[in-house]
């Protein structure tokens, strides 16, 4: 999936049965060149043709600005993400870092194959993605090997329980190079428990956390995207800061002292006693 095919992709095939559920691919009415992917009604990518640097999904901006400030301006990296959807954050970095190396592993071939006929790579991106659970994949990927590891898998609407622990983390960990970074987005609602415990296990792997969302999610007012970001280097606070606090939706980016009352008494995640992430409220993803 490393090249773009020749001449304009065909047009969008309606509703396709894919492993995860039923998929279509609509057209962005407010944006031309656009396009949003749907998995069981539940929006999972937004991406532009024209300009992929555009992010539209707010939690994805955040993303972005993660991956944007993990290495100085336009330094090619090398990036594993676990969960493919539309390849949004892949395209983002292939456009923002040339000569990036991307692997991308996704659970669902026949979603792959319908990204893969109809919403184009852009030319000269470096991305192999491979069919395998996100766990697998992260298992057989090498030691030390990615820059950043990138996590946004999701069953439906729910993150699963298996991509949740210590133990992955700890694996999230094993491939990352000294000064790698973990950038995860973490669905949760009030009282926010789920979120508080994604935070905990960060903490008994990595030596630095910091938590983004905007300030609703936070407090507990709204169901929401919250991203996490882990590294054992020192993180870039203040340059996440600013690009968050600039965004059209600003967030908030929390670490030290206030992740320590955000996270409260919540303990670190195990296999044993893992559970998917909470199912969000009807119609929270209506568009």
């Amino acid at each position: 999936m490393s090249r773009r095919s020749a001449g304009p992709p065909p047009p969008p095939p309606g509703r396709v049965a894919v492993a995860g559920g039923v998929a279509e691919l609509l057209g962005d009415a407010d944006r031309d060149g656009s396009w949003v992917l749907l998995v069981d009604d539940t929006p999972q990518s937004h991406v532009d043709l024209a300009d992929p640097t555009h992010l539209e999904f707010e939690y994805v901006r955040r993303m972005g600005h993660v991956l944007d400030t993990a290495a100085p301006e336009g330094a090619p990296l090398d990036v594993l993400h676990l969960g493919g959807g539309a390849l949004t954050l892949a395209r983002y970095v292939a456009v923002t870092r040339p000569g990036s190396r991307q692997r991308v592993v996704e659970v669902d071939e026949p979603l792959t194959e319908l990204v893969r006929a109809h919403l184009p790579l852009p030319r000269g991106a470096r991305v192999r993605v491979r069919a395998a659970d996100a766990r697998a994949g992260l298992a057989a990927a090498h030691t030390g090997g990615s820059d950043v590891v990138v996590c946004d898998v999701f069953a439906g609407a729910r993150t699963p329980a298996h991509l949740t622990t210590a133990e992955f983390t700890t694996d999230v960990h094993r491939v990352l190079r000294p000064d790698g970074v973990y950038v995860a987005n973490i669905a949760d609602g009030p009282p926010l428990r789920f979120a508080r415990a994604q935070v905990a296990t960060l903490r008994a792997v990595f030596a630095e956390v910091c938590l983004v969302a905007e300030p609703g999610t936070f407090r507990g007012r709204r169901f929401g995207n919250l991203v996490a970001v882990a590294s054992d280097a020192p993180l870039p606070v203040a340059a996440l800061t600013r690009r968050c606090a600039g965004d059209p939706m600003p967030a908030r980016v929390v670490e030290g002292d206030d992740l320590d009352r955000f996270t409260g008494d919540a303990r670190p995640v195990t296999d044993a006693d893992a559970a998917p992430s909470p199912e969000p409220p009807p119609g929270v993803f209506t568009r």
